[in-house]
């Protein structure tokens, strides 16, 4: 079997693979039960937490470059939306992110509306860049014993390596039938180099004993003011110790009150654990990405590492409240695992999601409006904590009428690009919400996002995944039997029998 280029997703021209897809049956995915319309009337809070994590989309990425869909259970809207960069205002004032807002037309129904809402976290220079006291936690079982696995990681390390500095430091842990420390903290990038180059993968995967000795050297190295951190590297493969998804996230909670935060670097294909490795970076405080090739392993360990590794604020949440008087309906579209209860906003002791400087989290809200004037449309709430408190700061903005945009066209780029990614997941996960929309009408909405956007590689990119997806999906309407498209409910999906 040929294995996708590395430069897959990043080359000038995009070709159809030809060669045979993997198998994925001891993939593990948790499911995804798409959000439904709420009746503003009943409910006219909605409440979640950010998510940062942007996995999902290069993990789709795989799939596709191999000439496969992606099971539905495998596409996190939010996380193919936020994998981009929208350059939103930069915060002016008092907290560390701005906040956007647009509204523009929903292209799936006309008679609805999509209320875009962006946050942009504050950048920091490469000085202000605090010590990254960071270790290494490598799984080297024998499942990772893959070019596009332990190769692959020790690649990204290497350039990690490259890019450290004086101030920097790099432990390396590893676990496989036992768990060892193979290089102590060190920013020397020949020692890195070499202790790399010695990793050899075999034997079974004692996850959760590697888990707490990279706890171990973390803290005994802690840095106070630095970034304390434990990075995870596996395809998710933990099958002696606490093998359970709730065990392991019950370890992670405990450990990261030490100050010590925990991301995940997944790896692989066969037997990826995506499921784990998504819960246990959101419980660790931390992000999960998913490296699927050189230029995702650089994206996410050189080029993005400021947004990944320096957190600007935790435990941030959303809440919406929609005017019963202006909007009938809405539903969220994605962070169908980041919902919180309304009380859950104001509780300080309720986790939520972190944000890194320089990121930018999106969502995005399909209404229906209410006949008449829409002079108030709602409040958006913002409830945050900077890195080192423990009570939450607020803000508020309010959601006027003067957000409407008339057409597509009037829309601001970045909405634009939001809801090309926003369709572009819903197709692929074959969702109720939009099946009249067809894969033509998706690339002619990608083809008027602004030049400008356009040409930036990942949003190039973007436009040759949809090609391929549009290629490849020969899907029937799985719903159309038991509920024809003119009968179309817009309050709930369906059961099907």
């Amino acid at each position: 079997m040929m294995s996708p280029s590395a430069e897959v997703g990043m080359a000038a021209d995009w070709a159809e693979p030809s060669w045979e897809a993997p198998p994925v049956d001891r993939e593990d995915y948790d499911h995804i039960e798409e959000n439904d319309f709420v009746a503003v009337a009943d409910q006219p809070l909605s409440t979640f937490g950010v998510d940062v994590d942007t996995a999902s989309y290069s993990n789709v990425r795989r799939f596709l470059s191999y000439g496969q869909l992606p099971p539905a259970d495998a596409v996190r809207l939010e996380e193919l939306v936020n994998y981009f960069e929208y350059d939103y205002a930069e915060p002016a004032g008092e907290h560390p992110f701005s906040v956007t807002a647009e509204i523009g037309p929903c292209p799936w129904n006309d008679a609805h509306r999509l209320v875009h809402l962006g946050i942009q976290g504050k950048h920091v220079q490469q000085d202000e860049v605090p010590p990254r006291n960071l270790v290494f936690l490598v799984d080297v079982s024998a499942s990772m014993d893959s070019p596009d696995k332990l190769g692959l990681l020790k690649t990204g390390l290497r350039m990690l390596a490259d890019d450290l500095r004086e101030q920097d430091r790099v432990a390396l842990v590893v676990y496989a039938g036992a768990s060892g420390v193979v290089l102590r903290p060190t920013n020397d990038r020949a020692k890195i180099k070499r202790a790399l180059r010695r990793l050899r993968a075999g034997g079974s995967t004692a996850g959760a004993a590697g888990l707490q000795l990279a706890y171990e050297v973390a803290t005994r190295n802690f840095q106070e003011g630095a970034i304390n951190r434990v990075i995870l590297a596996s395809d998710g493969d933990f099958n002696v110790g606490p093998s359970s998804q709730g065990e392991l996230v019950d370890l992670i909670e405990r450990k990261r009150e030490s100050g010590v935060f925990l991301s995940v670097l997944g790896f692989g294909t066969g037997n990826l654990n995506d499921a784990m490795m998504e819960q246990v970076a959101d419980h660790g405080n931390g992000n999960y990405a998913y490296i699927d090739n050189e230029q995702e392993a650089r994206r996410v360990l050189v080029e993005q590492a400021n947004a990944t590794l320096v957190p600007i604020a935790k435990d941030v949440k959303l809440q919406v409240e929609l005017n019963p008087a202006v909007v009938e309906a809405y539903r969220l579209l994605g962070y169908e695992n980041r919902r919180l209860e309304a009380q859950d906003f104001n509780d300080d002791r309720k986790d939520a999601g972190e944000l890194g400087a320089g990121h930018t989290v999106t969502a995005i809200y399909e209404i229906r409006l209410q006949p008449g004037e829409h002079p108030q449309l709602g409040t958006l709430r913002v409830r945050y904590k900077t890195p080192r408190a423990s009570a939450s700061t607020a803000l508020e903005r309010k959601l006027p009428g003067t957000l409407v945009r008339g057409s597509w066209a009037e829309a601001a780029p970045p909405t634009q690009l939001s809801v090309v990614a926003a369709a572009y997941a819903e197709k692929l996960r074959g969702s109720y919400w939009v099946r009249n929309l067809t894969w033509s009408e998706v690339q002619g909405l990608y083809a008027q996002i602004d030049a400008s956007l356009r040409s930036q590689p990942e949003v190039g990119e973007l436009g040759r995944l949809i090609d391929v997806a549009a290629r490849l999906d020969r899907r029937s309407d799985k719903f159309e039997a038991d509920l024809p498209l003119a009968r179309m409910d817009f309050d709930r999906v369906p059961v099907l029998e």
